[in-house]
């Protein structure tokens, strides 16, 4: 398939943001707010792509939506990579995981940027606004309270493991996630669209894969390894797992921890 550039979104994100209004919810967690997972398909070659990638690192840092805990994740497709430039965090995995979210979330064609919140909602990845109102929403909804062990290093190798509280007895039929990112990258683009560009990204997924389901939680904690590439500064990285109802449907719980530091468990009853 043949991606397509989009149109930019005229969106003015400062005076955005700071009109962000107060959502809702009887949720309540350690941290105090409701994760949602914010997903953007991108890549280095593509010359719409920047914009969606500050609006991602936006989403990241300033944290946007009261009582709400945004967890990013930036895939890299490989559809662009014959285009001048090889995207080194380019993969056909992700390629393939937006090609399954074409068919259920019905758009007729894969393209960058792309951003879908919570597996539910995908739209343009620059449209800030339809961001705040997609994140607004997802946020309403109660999720599965996951738990993440401290992650440890071996090596190239990350382990952890996710539960749930012993009182949790009902749980949605959903795969389990993890994913191994990089919270912070840059490259100089010598080639391509972005040629001669320096180009800023968080969140960018280095290794993904499903590690169970949500039932497997029923028999105690889910333990998993992650390998990171020889490129990664494996002690800087961050794990996220999240539960996605099957087929690449609701996200229903997420949470992520950093490597090096204490876990931060976003939840919500």
């Amino acid at each position: 398939m043949l991606p397509f550039q989009s149109l930019a979104i005229a969106a003015n994100l400062l005076s955005l943001f700071f009109l962000t209004p107060s959502v809702g919810g009887a949720q309540t967690s350690q941290t105090g707010r409701t994760p949602v997972l914010v997903e953007l398909f991108t890549s280095e070659g593509c010359s719409s792509c920047p914009p969606a990638d500050a609006l991602l690192a936006k989403l990241d840092r300033d944290q946007p939506v009261n009582g709400t805990e945004i967890i990013v994740l930036g895939e890299h497709v490989d559809y662009w990579d014959n285009g001048g430039w090889h995207d080194r965090f380019s993969s056909h995995q992700y390629t393939d995981r937006q090609t399954q979210y074409s068919a259920r979330l019905k758009f007729d064609d894969v393209y960058t940027p792309q951003m879908i919140v919570d597996g539910t909602d995908q739209f343009v990845g620059n449209d800030a606004s339809h961001a705040l109102r997609s994140i607004q929403r997802a946020a309403q909804s109660s999720k599965v309270k996951l738990t993440l062990s401290q992650p440890v290093v071996d090596g190239r190798k990350v382990s952890a493991s996710v539960s749930v509280p012993a009182s949790a007895t009902s749980k949605p039929h959903a795969d389990l996630y993890a994913a191994l990112v990089d919270r912070t990258d840059t490259t100089e683009v010598r080639g391509g669209e972005n040629g001669g560009r320096k180009l800023q990204h968080v969140g960018v997924v280095r290794s993904l894969q499903r590690v169970g389901s949500l039932k497997d939680l029923d028999n105690g904690p889910v333990a998993f390894s992650l390998n990171a590439p020889s490129d990664a500064k494996t002690g800087e990285m961050r794990v996220v797992v999240f539960a996605q109802s099957n087929g690449l449907g609701a996200v229903v719980g997420v949470v992520s921890g950093t490597v090096s530091g204490p876990v931060s468990a976003g939840v919500a009853p």
